[in-house]
């Protein structure tokens, strides 16, 4: 069994899933669309319970949403109809299109290459309109498939060892990550993926849930065997990733069944064939956590990662003020985001950058980010179009509100190079990478900081994805050549691994 620990482990699936320039061109791998994945899990046996479609119109500016969170403790529990409303605006379908031999279903969230690998499942108690039972979200048909009758949740408390807001939650969302459906595309560096498309997801769910005024965090410390076991998943294609505990609730759960039987129940072949990379298996067994008490040491304590104190010239941010602040709602925003195909070469403003950069970062509630406000990535920038800001490469300095220049120039040729050469980040007027110091993250949590710092990543880039569209800008996550960028930012990024990439801009339309 291998040992969280070692790692080795990590530090092993990092390097071999870097992509450089030699590395792409060498791939031989092409895109067998005869073969592509559906883009649904569904049981076929199972009828789906519907959904209320009606949305709640909340009246909570999206910016307001994204950088805060109900206060821990506050009771409240989600009826029927904000469970729609949060599984919809994070993992619903939103619009579709058409296209020669075929059609796309987008989601709420971002997510690379429109694979949708992330599974919702509900593990709930009594709530309004909803019996206690495990439910497995249906975003084809918009509704639950109730797997198991009952309340479970006091299993869900010994996997997560006695977290709080586990313990306390009447609702608790499961996501899980199906290995094949997006390694099609992605190959080996899907688990890299993981973190992102669900980080991206977790962001719209913690925005709406705080909207709904439900406290909702997020837990990466759990029993995985259990967790996988309770939601009857073959952990070969499809694995538990994290947890979110949703409202709260003074009541004890009564105690669930001692026995969890294998349902056995039938699903629908992803594909027609599936391809095995056994580097994300063995990742993500490495990762693994084996007990309740293994569990609550894992949790917290989060290292503190701080930058060194500004050497070169400071831009001090401006964010906008609240008479100027866009007071769109967050389900609005959320339904008109989408993933931006082409930028126009036309400047933002620093109040806009500012406010952006302020919003998705103040902080995530997460079991692994203790004290909250604590932050295993930093954001590093290429300004490409930024009223008031030289065009430049920077390093973002959260708690003092400002950016620090690391070097000036006109760097658009080399943001779309590091953007794995694609015109996005070239064009766009800012490119935010996450970059993190892996080295005390994983001594402090071993291989499985490897998935919280790939998920915090995708939870920030996330706010800014709605950051950027609540102020009607467009944004992008995409991939990059690992060790360039950390080239390109050093010697300050020295030591660094590059996690994630947002590039924002104005939106332009395609040209015919």
């Amino acid at each position: 069994m291998p040992d969280n620990h070692n790692t080795e482990f990590a530090w092993k699936y990092h390097t071999a899933t870097k992509h450089s320039h030699a590395s792409v061109r060498a791939n031989a791998h092409f895109l067998d669309f005869a073969n592509q994945p559906l883009p649904f899990k569904i049981y076929p046996s199972l009828e789906p319970m519907r959904l209320p479609s009606e949305m709640r119109q909340t009246g909570v500016a999206a910016l307001s949403a994204i950088c805060s969170s109900v206060p821990d403790g506050t009771n409240a529990a989600p009826d029927l109809e904000a469970i729609a409303q949060l599984l919809y605006l994070s993992a619903g379908i939103t619009r579709q299109r058409k296209f020669p031999g075929g059609e796309i279903y987008f989601r709420a969230a971002a997510c690379t290459g429109a694979l949708y690998e992330v599974e919702l499942y509900l593990v709930c108690g009594d709530l309004a309109d909803l019996s206690a039972g495990v439910y497995h979200f249906a975003p084809a048909e918009f509704g639950l498939r109730k797997l198991r009758d009952g309340d479970y949740r006091s299993i869900l408390i010994e996997a997560a060892g006695g977290d709080l807001a586990i313990a306390c939650a009447p609702l608790t969302i499961v996501c899980t990550c199906t290995y094949w459906r997006n390694a099609w595309k992605y190959q080996d560096r899907t688990y890299r993926h993981f973190g992102w498309d669900n980080g991206t997801m977790l962001a719209n769910l913690l925005a709406v849930a705080t909207a709904l005024c439900l406290p909702a965090k997020v837990a990466c410390g759990f029993v995985d065997e259990t967790v996988n076991e309770l939601l009857d998943v073959d952990p070969q294609r499809e694995v538990a990733f994290s947890l979110v505990a949703v409202g709260h609730s003074s009541e004890v759960p009564p105690q669930s069944p001692v026995n969890v039987p294998a349902l056995g129940l039938e699903t629908v072949p992803v594909s027609r064939s599936e391809v095995d990379y056994p580097l994300m298996r063995e990742m993500h067994a490495a990762s693994s956590l084996h007990s309740k008490e293994e569990v609550a040491a894992w949790r917290g304590r989060t290292p503190l990662i701080n930058l060194p104190p500004p050497a070169g010239s400071i831009v001090q941010l401006q964010r906008l003020s609240d008479d100027e602040m866009p007071r769109d709602p967050i389900e609005q925003v959320i339904l008109r985001r989408g993933s931006s195909r082409r930028f126009a070469r036309t400047p933002i403003s620093l109040p806009q950058l500012s406010t952006m950069l302020y919003r998705a970062t103040r902080g995530v509630p997460a079991d692994f980010l203790d004290p909250m406000g604590t932050q295993l990535n930093h954001l590093y920038l290429i300004v490409n179009a930024v009223d008031g800001v030289e065009p430049g490469a920077y390093v973002f300095h959260r708690d003092s509100g400002l950016l620090e220049c690391l070097k000036q120039g006109n760097f658009r040729e080399q943001a779309g190079y590091l953007g794995l050469e694609q015109r996005l980040p070239g064009d766009a007027a800012v490119d935010i990478f996450f970059l993190a110091d892996l080295h005390p993250v994983l001594q402090r949590f071993g291989n499985r900081g490897y998935r919280a710092v790939q998920l915090e990543a995708g939870i920030l880039g996330g706010k800014l994805y709605l950051g950027a569209y609540a102020q009607r800008l467009g944004a992008t996550g995409l991939t990059f050549y690992d060790d360039d960028v950390i080239r390109f930012f050093s010697p300050h990024a020295e030591g660094k691994s590059a996690v994630f990439l947002v590039a924002v801009g104005n939106s332009a339309k395609h040209q015919l």
